[in-house]
């Protein structure tokens, strides 16, 4: 055997490499952002709620919250937001058919569900504040409570924003059937959602 035969002789009986591009499905690397940029978000609001339960019940002044929330209400929030999980995944369902009707018609369910789980927030806070008289600088309770509160509704916001967004593409037909856009947007939406039983457990359950 001459020289130069001898490396590819080695090269074909060599086990294949399992890092090797060719042997690997390559994530997505809209994916992966935004599954990075999800649990950065998931650290910032564990932050948040653990600032709530280090405070929580610490005040010399009210009102405290067993005074000063209300469950009947926040109950009805929650099962907004969370009907809203379901009208997402089946949107995301729909376009997966090539339902393109169906698929606007359940974002536009979610946006609304979204949008009244906004308008119970107000209501909400116009009580606490005007009824209740907590504010931001009234006690420890009132500054964790709306920053942790007040912070998860901008999320909503924006998830309502991104939703319209997608919902309006999807309508005129310019999103590719391929698209990961609607994907990413009905995760950051779950992920929301996720935060919110998690405030709800901790805020109007356990913090009361």
């Amino acid at each position: 055997m001459s020289e130069s035969s001898r490396p590819v002789a080695a090269a074909a009986t060599r086990p294949p490499d399992p890092y090797a591009a060719d042997d690997l499905q390559l994530l997505d690397p809209r994916k992966v952002g935004m599954a990075c940029f999800l649990c950065s978000e998931a650290a910032f609001f564990t932050t948040l709620l653990v600032a709530y339960g280090l405070y929580v019940g610490q005040d010399t002044i009210g009102p405290t919250p067993a005074e000063a929330l209300s469950l009947p209400l926040v109950s009805i929030n929650t099962l907004l937001l969370l009907s809203s999980s379901g009208t997402i995944a089946w949107a995301l369902k729909a376009r997966q058919d090539a339902r393109r009707k169906s698929c606007c018609i359940y974002l536009g369910i979610t946006i609304l569900l979204g949008a009244l789980f906004l308008v119970g927030t107000s209501i909400e806070w116009r009580g606490l504040i005007y009824d209740q008289g907590l504010t931001l600088g009234r006690n420890l309770f009132g500054s964790t409570f709306f920053t942790l509160v007040g912070f998860h509704a901008i999320h909503v916001g924006i998830g309502l924003i991104l939703l319209m967004i997608v919902m309006i593409l999807e309508a005129r037909e310019l999103l590719a059937p391929d698209s990961v856009a609607p994907e990413l947007v009905g995760w950051y939406w779950h992920f929301v959602d996720g935060v919110w039983l998690v405030v709800f457990g901790v805020v109007y359950v356990l913090g009361r």
